[in-house]
């Protein structure tokens, strides 16, 4: 999870919403990355979707059974979509989201009849660093 903060950090340094992410296998990380929609001009380029994609793509593969996913805010409903397509095995998670989640908050994908796969899900993880990353960031755009 530290280096999903660290990641998170560097979008916020970026201007992105700071959120990061780190796709691992076996103990092998696969693909790090922080949020990049204003970068990228996507809409989609959350940090999830980054990694999920560089892993899929280094693999071969549109599935990730064997990995893990940390990331430093509970997933968005897409997110949390592209977490089941890819049959992810564990998703860890820092800060919860009441307003834009959707594994314990929202529409709880995972708990819904058409969610084909549900990978573990462990909240909570450095969810008082990840939390005030967010907050600091919120703050210095509103002042």
């Amino acid at each position: 999870m530290d280096l999903a903060l660290d990641e998170a950090r560097a979008a916020a340094a970026r201007g992105e919403v700071p959120v990061g992410a780190v796709l691992v296998r076996g103990g092998e990380i696969l693909a790090a990355d922080g949020n990049r929609t204003l970068e990228l001009s996507d809409p989609t380029a959350h940090a999830e979707i980054l990694v999920m994609r560089r892993a899929a793509a280094a693999l071969g593969s549109q599935r990730l059974p064997d990995c893990d996913l940390y990331v430093t805010l509970e997933p968005c409903p897409m997110c949390a979509a592209a977490i089941s397509f890819a049959r992810i095995r564990r998703l860890y998670f820092g800060a919860s989201d009441p307003k834009g989640g959707a594994v314990e908050n929202g529409v709880r994908f995972y708990s819904q009849a058409t969610c084909h796969h549900a990978p573990e899900v462990y909240s909570g993880l450095a969810e008082r660093d990840a939390a005030e990353l967010l907050r600091g960031f919120f703050k210095a755009r509103r002042d």
